[in-house]
């Protein structure tokens, strides 16, 4: 993993994309790396990331205490608004993929009210799966530079992984619910909730009888890994 702060990602995606460097992109949070040891493609397919960034203040504890030194959390939706930006500065055109189509069409409008003159190479929602291969195609046509996939995990890295030498973008990042937050379907954690690393209780209280069980197994298996690669680093065995 990269344990960069967000100037400096934002920094070197631009450089690799000025080189015309394929680079994919995924963040790893609490949720994520504890569906890594048990899902054997999802470990695969974040592992051959360009970029890894720390998401999440769970992952930037974690780091901190096995010795990492995480200046901060890069968080993807706050990327993604900065790629945006930049994208647009440098007239480099993107591709919006996912979500429900209403969603998408609403992301799009609200991204040409943000960044007038960001081209958008194309959207499509994220229910293509009847025929990949015409998505592909879809992509690699438009030719946008940026690539954009909001599907929850581990859909969205397998996807990604399965077709990027296909895609015909420099730049592939997943973003997951990024645009049902962009579209004001979903509402973000308060940022002194995301500061105390309580996003995910944020989203419990949204919806408890769904995440309730999820949570309460994912945070306990993490800490669990923490409280082993602690004690294996004191004996100088760890694997972090």
């Amino acid at each position: 993993m990269h344990p960069w702060t967000m100037a400096t990602t934002v920094k070197e995606i631009e450089r690799r994309l000025e080189e015309g460097r394929f680079t994919q992109h995924v963040v790893v949070n609490v949720a994520k790396a504890v569906s890594m040891q048990d899902d054997k493609k999802l470990k695969e397919a974040v592992s051959v990331c360009d970029i890894i960034n720390f998401d999440g203040m769970g992952m930037v504890w974690a780091g901190r205490l096995l010795g990492r030194e995480v200046p901060e959390r890069v968080a993807g939706i706050d990327l993604y608004y900065a790629l945006l930006k930049m994208a647009e500065e440098r007239q480099w055109p993107v591709y919006l993929l996912g979500a429900r189509e209403p969603v998408i069409v609403e992301v799009e409008k609200r991204i040409r009210a943000l960044h007038p003159k960001l081209p958008i190479a194309g959207c499509h929602h994220g229910y293509f799966w009847e025929d990949e291969p015409a998505m592909v195609e879809a992509i690699r046509t438009s030719r946008a530079k940026l690539l954009f996939v909001a599907i929850s995990s581990p859909r969205k890295e397998t996807f990604i992984n399965r077709w990027r030498e296909e895609l015909g973008v420099d730049f592939v990042m997943g973003v997951g619910g990024t645009f049902d937050v962009m579209a004001g379907v979903a509402r973000r954690a308060p940022v002194w909730m995301q500061n105390a690393g309580l996003e995910w209780f944020f989203r419990l209280l949204q919806e408890p009888q769904r995440m309730w069980r999820r949570y309460l197994t994912t945070n306990a298996r993490f800490l669990a890994w923490l409280m082993k690669e602690l004690l294996l680093n004191r004996r100088g065995k760890g694997t972090v």
